[in-house]
């Protein structure tokens, strides 16, 4: 069995402590020793996409992150989102709106990542929505209602989206 290490890191704005093993994932420390079950566990190979979280202020997969490596560092997770549980953050209440969750599996980290890329880019194109999606998998719902979600949210307030966003269903 190998030595427990003691780690330090922000979870969500609030300073959380716990122990692991040095091969502990980031993704299993979060859900096992910290109780944030928000982030899934999918391929644990990095591939899909489920495990995404932000690591000061990038996304990254938790899977492939050691606990360790993650000592002092912030992490930003799903449950982070919404400051009040009860209430869903404006991302989250167009996901909602326009069908984008499905099993809710995938949304984790699809989420944290499409929350990265608002913060570089407040106003991305379907392309630039695309793009980010591109690196997650989700087998329910077809991406569309996801990225009509963030054109929603993007779009200035009382008008259309900008010309050529959105497409046809």
């Amino acid at each position: 069995m190998s030595a427990m290490r003691e780690i330090a890191l922000t979870v969500n704005g609030q300073p959380r402590r716990g122990t692991a093993e040095p091969r502990t994932s980031l993704v299993d420390f979060l859900r096992d020793a910290l109780r944030l079950t928000g982030t899934h566990v999918g391929c644990e190979h990095g591939v899909c996409g489920a495990c995404t979280v932000l690591v000061d202020g990038e996304p990254v997969r938790g899977c492939l992150l050691l606990a360790v490596q993650a000592d002092g560092a912030r992490i930003e997770t799903v449950e982070g989102l919404a400051a009040d549980p009860a209430q869903l953050n404006p991302l989250q209440a167009e996901f909602v709106r326009h069908h984008g969750v499905q099993c809710g599996f995938c949304i984790g980290g699809i989420l944290m990542s499409l929350t990265a890329a608002l913060r570089d880019n407040p106003r991305p194109d379907e392309a630039e929505i695309r793009d980010t999606l591109a690196g997650h998998l989700c087998r329910c719902t077809g991406y569309q209602g996801m990225v009509d979600a963030v054109l929603a949210l993007v779009a200035p307030p009382g008008g259309p989206a900008r010309p050529g966003e959105g497409s046809a269903r």
